[in-house]
């Protein structure tokens, strides 16, 4: 007979059925208010694809998680004040050298607290890692079309993470009051001057005077270890909700389809498997912070606004804000006794603009195609060449531009004319993204005519067959139903046509110049030069009894 359990308790010992331990009381306690077993009923048995390209999100997670628990240990350490002293400690090269407070308590971190350096080179590492997984995972996501509906908002969610990191990366790197963090802060209050008319106002509000004034590190501060983590971590919350809300991607295969996702449940396979990666990635972090120096603060030494640190670079995920500055030309216009910075202003208004390009380009995808479909088949890079050509422009551009940001380290280490890198530089801004554009799309419908050939001829054996007139053939072993399945199963919308300019009774028809730039744009990311057509049953069948 099943033991049927009603409202209300079970005396110890006794009754139909054991006594609950104490922890059993407490699952049911909790679950009797809270409605716990049956979310993680729901919940806990999720599919997640088993692909390597999905383990980039998972690294900024666990980044993330070791930015905020070394963060913490930091906080307890730091003290973010402008008040000068003069050093007296164990670093003999400082003893008598008159320094802030933020950059005495960095040194004493580093010389003093035990493990201190290596905290602060884990999260250092740690926070170089997170910036660049984000890059990478939103790359994948690109390539893979994983943006489109119904994850939009995610794809907003992920952008505005990028773009939080960027400016947590500044704020920390910042807080040392080291040389290097010290010319960083003067460009950045170099190009908050360069803004019209404002200019001058915001870099006295944020300074609180002159440069560089006595509170922008107290400033700085609760900007980077309060405000900025905490929206970041909302919005990781909020973004695997949805994850979970609209399941994963995956990519083409047999059992696979808009409906289903084939992988490992949540619990107890894909946790597991998590739980292991996280320490493989703490463990290469920290092994990192073990050999690798980064940011030694006791050897640049104390920040002096009279001196300018030499080869001073940003963190390689700013490097692109200085390349844009440092290959722009020193325009400027004066007018009615105001001197207005093209040569600064310019490139800081780029910045915004291409980072808003990439935050609303699946919505300009969806308006191209008119797809209001949902969309859980990921796309091989190969099979939407405009995107996957775009895609890697625009990471060329960023590649040109950090050669731009470094070129005196270039220049310097290669003992080559910084004018000539500069120069170079300039003229590559324009040259290799569009150069990266034709030669990307070339190699995608390459490899598209490459997948057609496999799916009609087979795969090269390796077999070279004699034919009875004396000719030499390689036999072509046939795919397998789920390679051709694999290889055939992507999409290829059509462009979108804007109809004849006349209607039935000769009357032309008013076109309205926004469908006449969607047409335009729709044939050349799915015109015939854009696709390569997916072979035909009525092909392979002909193929096959050819044979």
């Amino acid at each position: 007979m099943s033991d049927v359990r009603t409202e209300g308790a079970q005396p110890r010992g006794g009754g139909r059925g054991p006594a609950q331990g104490r922890g059993e009381r407490l699952a049911d306690w909790a679950d009797g208010r809270l409605g716990l077993f049956a979310l993680a009923k729901s919940q806990m048995r999720k599919v997640f694809p088993d692909h390597w390209s999905f383990l980039f999100g998972e690294i900024c997670l666990y980044s993330f998680l070791i930015l905020i628990l070394t963060g913490v240990w930091l906080t307890l350490f730091f003290e973010p004040s402008a008040v000068e002293v003069v050093y007296s400690g164990p670093y003999e090269p400082l003893n008598g050298v008159l320094m802030t407070r933020a950059y005495e308590s960095t040194v004493e971190i580093s010389m003093e607290v035990r493990g201190g350096l290596l905290i602060r080179q884990l999260h250092h590492w740690a926070a170089v890692v997170f910036v660049a997984a984000m890059l990478v995972h939103m790359m994948r996501v690109f390539f893979t079309g994983a943006f489109r509906k119904p994850r939009e908002l995610n794809w907003l969610f992920g952008w505005t993470l990028l773009l939080l990191g960027l400016i947590t990366g500044l704020t920390g790197y910042s807080l040392p009051d080291d040389m290097l963090s010290g010319t960083g802060i003067r460009f950045a209050q170099g190009a908050i001057l360069s803004i019209p008319v404002v200019g001058t106002y915001l870099s006295m509000f944020l300074f609180g005077g002159e440069f560089p004034g006595h509170d922008i590190i107290s400033r700085l501060y609760p900007i980077h270890v309060l405000l900025l983590p905490g929206i970041m971590l909302g919005l990781v919350v909020a973004h695997l909700i949805l994850v979970f809300f609209h399941k994963h991607t995956q990519f083409a295969g047999p059992g696979r389809t808009q409906r289903n996702v084939v992988g490992s449940p949540f619990l107890p396979v894909y946790v597991a498997k998590a739980g292991g990666f996280f320490f493989l990635v703490f463990g290469v972090l920290a092994l990192m912070a073990a050999v690798a120096t980064i940011n030694p603060v006791w050897a640049i030494g104390p920040y002096r606004p009279d001196h300018v640190s030499t080869g001073a670079q940003p963190d390689w995920y700013l490097g692109f804000s200085e390349g844009l500055i440092r290959v722009m030309p020193g325009w400027e216009i004066n007018a009615f006794g105001h001197t207005l910075a093209l040569g600064v202003f310019i490139p800081f208004m780029l910045f915004p603009l291409v980072m808003l390009a990439i935050a609303v380009y699946p919505f300009l995808e969806a308006w191209v195609t008119g797809d209001r479909r949902e969309h859980h088949i990921a796309d091989r890079p190969r099979n939407a060449p405009t995107r996957t050509a775009l895609g890697v422009a625009w990471l060329s551009l960023y590649g040109v531009l950090l050669i731009g940001g470094g070129n005196d380290i270039v220049a310097t280490h290669l003992n080559l004319s910084i004018n000539v890198i500069t120069w170079s530089v300039r003229i590559a801004v324009f040259a290799v993204p569009v150069l990266a554009f034709v030669v990307t799309r070339r190699i995608c419908l390459g490899l598209q005519h490459r997948d057609r050939d496999k799916v009609l001829h087979g795969r090269e054996s390796g077999i070279i067959k004699r034919l009875p007139n004396g000719a030499y053939t390689e036999v072509h072993a046939p795919l397998t139903p789920a390679q051709r399945h694999t290889l055939t199963a992507h999409e290829q919308p059509a462009p979108y046509e804007t109809g004849p300019d006349t209607d039935a009774h000769g009357v032309r028809r008013r076109i309205r110049r926004t469908d006449r730039l969607r047409a335009r744009i729709s044939r050349a990311m799915y015109g015939p030069q854009a696709q390569v057509p997916k072979p035909t049953v009525e092909e392979y069948r002909e193929l096959e009894r050819e044979h």
